[in-house]
Parts: structure tokens; sequence; C-alpha cells
């Protein structure tokens, strides 16, 4: 069985796995804190969602989102946090339904898909298993399992992470001592795609590593090393808990 990663409780700072993080938010006393300490008379409802990838159960996240969010607005958030690179296609199918930022309505190929302008709360329900794939070339695909619902007090933020695996620490594939940094897309399914900077420079016969282009951040995310993936510019690949 695969090594299961860890992430920490937005709430209350502990370490989980995905699974002990799961069954550990809906007791959090932290959370149950702040969600009383919450005010105002507009009611909302919430999801919670696990998203994870497809091919690698270390990379995951686990979200509350308001049922009024659209899959536009969800799309986005996942493209900010872990895939967007070149401005790529992305889509969802949920419930045998597409879902596209730009449907074809061409008839020929089929059903056509649908604008992700659909609420959440009109498409999907607590169960649902939901397949997101951007990049139809290069593809990353992501699975959004609507682990849970509930109801509260509407707030300002549409989508807030509960919980981040944290960083994968990596190590270089040539000298297998120290943190890999850097990934050569070209050889990322070969035996050694990772590299750490003291390796790369003797292998480049050079001080400074930022002429070589051709390779690509480690990063917290499963596009890593992928087309032209260089991380997260808004979320750091670390979560950190709320002070």
């Amino acid at each position: 069985m695969a090594e299961q990663t860890k992430g920490l409780c937005k709430y209350c700072g502990k370490e989980y796995t995905k699974g002990g993080m799961l069954r550990h938010l809906p007791a959090c006393k932290k959370r149950k804190e702040k969600l009383e300490s919450e005010k105002g008379k507009r009611k909302c409802s919430y999801f919670q969602i696990v998203i994870m990838a497809k091919y690698s159960k270390k990379y995951w996240l686990i979200i509350e989102v308001s049922e009024n969010i659209t899959l536009k607005e969800l799309d986005k958030f996942i493209r900010d946090i872990w895939v967007e690179c070149c401005g790529h296609l992305s889509a969802y199918e949920i419930n045998g339904i597409s879902y596209e930022l730009y449907p074809d309505k061409d008839i020929f190929w089929g059903t056509p898909a649908r604008h992700m302008n659909y609420r959440l709360r009109d498409v999907v329900k607590v169960g649902d298993n939901i397949s997101y794939e951007y990049d139809f070339g290069s593809a990353t695909e992501l699975i959004l399992n609507v682990h849970s619902y509930r109801e509260g007090v509407r707030t300002a933020d549409e989508v807030v992470i509960l919980s981040r695996n944290n960083p994968i620490e990596i190590i270089c594939s040539q000298c297998g001592k120290n943190k890999a940094k850097w990934v050569n897309p070209e050889a990322y399914y070969d035996e050694k795609p990772f590299w750490c900077e003291e390796c790369l420079k003797e292998e480049a016969g050079m001080e400074d590593i930022c002429g070589i282009e051709y390779m690509l951040p480690v990063c917290n995310s499963p596009r890593m090393g992928v087309c032209g993936y260089e991380g997260s510019t808004r979320y750091p690949d670390q979560f950190e808990p709320d002070k």
C-alpha cells in the first residue's frame, strides 16, 4: 500500500491523513467554536468536497464551498491552486453530463456539453463523484467527491480550504541524498527525473542554473512536470492553518 500523505487542519493545526482529517473535521473543537461565532441573518448551505488526483492519491484537497458557487468558479479555484499553466480547456462530468467553459453546440458528435454556469446546488448531491479534466492534450485528471453538506451563516468566502496534503518530499534521482528542487519534464516517466540544485549545477557546469529553461520546479500538485506547469502563484505549497 502506498504511503498516505498527511495535512494540517485549518482550525486547530493538528495533522492527519486524508481519511483521518475527514473524521476529525466534524469533531474539531476549534472549528465548532469558529462556526458558532459566525453572526448573520442570511443563511447558506455548504458542500464539503474532497478533491484527489485520479492517478496519485498522495495529492488531495478538502474544501468547503457555498452551494451557490458555479462550476465555473470552482474551475477557477482548481486552476489557481493545482493545474493552470497555459490556459488549456477543462471539463467536468457529473452524472453522465459534461460541463465545459466553451461547449460546442454541434450535435454531430452526440449530446453537446453544458456550460459551467450551473450552480453546484443544481447539479450535485452528497455522494456524487465528479470527474474533472484539465488540458485535453497532456491531461491532468481529478476526482471530486461531494462528501457532506451543512447549513450555516452566509460568509464572503465562497471556497474555504479545510486541509491539503503537505508537500511531498522528493529526493534527487541523481545523488539520492538531497531534496529535489527540479524535475525534467522530458524524463518525468523515466527512472531519474528529479534533480537537486547541486547535481543540476554540476551537470550543467555552471554556477547559475537559471539558464536551464526546460527544467520545471518541484511543486505540490498532481500537474508537476507536465506541460509548462510551474506551481501556483496564489497558493503556497505548504498549507498553513489559522493563527
